[in-house]
C-alpha cells in the first residue's frame, strides 16, 4: 500500500513537471490581471550564470498545469482550515473581497500632492471654480468592522487640505458605504453615486443629479474584478448597472489617442477582460465628453483616476464639454499641446489607493 501511494504520488509529480515543460505556455493571467511568465531561453550565458534556472522557476510557477485549481485549493485551505485572515492582502468580509490599504505611504502621498500642486502653479491660475475630491476605498468602512487594519482617514483629509490650499476640498466618506463598492472590485457602483455626485455638483455649483432623472441597466454578463483572482477564494461575480438618460444617449465622447469619437458607454467592451472599462472605453489619458443639450458653455477639466470613469458621466448635466486627464498615462508637462485651462472649472477626483502608490503619476 505504502509502495503504491509513493507510485502515484511520483506519477503525478512527473507528470505536472513534464506538462509544465511542454505545455503550451498562457501568456496572461485573466484571474490575476498579469502577464504571466515566459519559458526563458536555453544559452551558455544564461546556464552559466544562473540567469536560466531563476527565470525558469518563476516560468514554472506561472506555467503550473492546473495553477488556478491548486490557487483556490490553497486560499481555501489558509482560510478556512488554518484560520489566515487574510489571502495575498485581500480578505472577506460580509460578502466582499476587500484589499487591506494600510500604511499610509507618506512619500507615496507627498509625490502626488507635489504634482498636484505643479499642475496648479503652471495651468491653474486662470481656473475657475477648483475642487479636491478624495475617494475613499472599501477598506475604509470594513477594516474597522473586520478587526483589519486601515488607513486614518483623518489625517489623511488633514494631509491633503493642509498641501492644497488652493482647491476646495470634499471628503466623500459621508455620501458613501461598503455597499456602494463591487463585492469583487475596488471601484464604486455608478447606481448608487447619485448622493456622491450631488455633493460634488453643489461644491462645483452646477446643477444637480436626481435619481429619476436615469434609468438603471444592468449588463448580462458577469464581473469579475480585480480581487476575484487575487484572493483565488470562491466568490460569486457581481453584475454592472449602467444609469442611461436621454442627455448621455445624446453625448458623446472624443479619444485623443485613437481620434475617434464614440458614445459614453462603450459597448464593445463587454468582451474585454476588465467589465468596467464600458465606462468611457476604460484607462485613456484623455477624453473630451461633448453635451449637445448643455444649458449654459461651462466646461470642467476633470484630474482623475479611473474611479472617474463612471462618475464623469453624472456631472454632464452641469456642462456642455468636460475634459477628463489622467496623468497616470501622460505626462503633466503635455497637456499645454491639448488644453485651454484659463476660466474652466477644474475637479481632482482621486482615490485613496492611488495617492497611497503614485509612482505612476507623471
Amino acid at each position: 500500500m505504502k509502495k503504491a501511494t509513493i507510485l502515484i504520488l511520483l506519477s503525478l509529480w512527473a507528470c505536472l513537471t513534464l506538462g509544465s515543460w511542454f505545455r503550451t505556455p498562457e501568456k496572461i493571467s485573466d484571474d490575476e490581471r498579469r502577464a504571466l511568465a515566459q519559458m526563458p531561453k536555453i544559452t551558455v550565458k544564461t546556464l552559466g550564470n544562473g540567469n536560466f534556472m531563476r527565470d525558469f522557476e518563476k516560468y514554472a510557477v506561472d506555467q503550473f498545469p492546473l495553477r488556478r485549481n491548486f490557487r483556490g485549493l490553497k486560499a481555501v485551505v489558509h482560510t478556512g482550515l488554518l484560520g489566515q485572515k487574510d489571502m495575498n492582502g485581500i480578505y472577506l468580509y460580509e460578502g466582499h473581497a476587500v484589499k487591506q490599504e494600510y500604511p499610509l505611504d507618506e512619500i507615496s502621498l507627498r509625490h502626488a500632492l507635489t504634482l498636484f500642486g505643479k499642475i496648479h502653479d503652471t495651468y491653474l491660475q486662470d481656473a475657475e471654480t477648483i475642487c479636491f475630491a478624495l475617494v475613499p476605498d472599501k477598506n475604509a468602512y470594513l477594516g474597522p468592522e473586520s478587526g483589519h487594519l486601515s488607513i486614518s482617514y483623518d489625517d489623511l483629509c488633514a494631509a491633503v487640505e493642509e498641501n492644497l490650499p488652493w482647491a476646495d476640498f470634499l471628503d466623500l466618506r459621508d455620501t458613501l458605504t461598503a455597499d456602494c463598492y463591487y463585492r469583487t472590485d475596488a471601484h464604486w457602483r455608478q447606481e448608487t453615486l447619485i448622493p456622491t455626485a450631488q455633493a460634488i455638483c453643489k461644491a462645483l455649483n452646477i446643477p444637480e443629479p436626481k435619481a429619476e432623472d436615469y434609468t438603471e441597466k444592468t449588463l448580462e454578463n458577469p464581473f469579475y474584478g480585480v480581487y476575484y483572482g487575487q484572493a483565488a477564494l470562491p466568490l460569486t461575480p457581481d453584475r454592472i448597472t449602467i444609469l442611461e438618460s436621454t442627455l448621455l444617449h445624446s453625448a458623446t465622447v472624443y479619444d485623443y489617442e485613437t481620434e475617434k469619437t464614440g458614445p459614453v458607454y462603450d459597448m464593445e467592451k463587454l468582451q474585454s477582460r476588465d467589465l468596467y472599462d464600458v465606462y468611457l472605453s476604460g484607462a485613456k489619458s484623455l477624453l473630451t465628453v461633448e453635451n449637445p443639450n448643455a444649458a449654459t458653455d461651462r466646461e470642467l477639466i476633470l484630474f482623475r483616476d479611473s474611479f472617474g470613469s463612471s462618475m464623469a458621466p453624472l456631472l454632464l448635466q452641469g456642462y456642455r464639454r468636460i475634459t477628463l486627464v489622467d496623468v497616470r498615462y501622460i505626462r503633466s508637462d503635455f497637456l499645454k499641446e491639448y488644453l485651454d485651462f484659463s476660466g474652466k472649472d477644474v475637479l481632482f477626483l482621486y482615490s485613496t489607493t492611488v495617492l497611497n502608490q503614485s509612482g505612476t503619476l507623471q
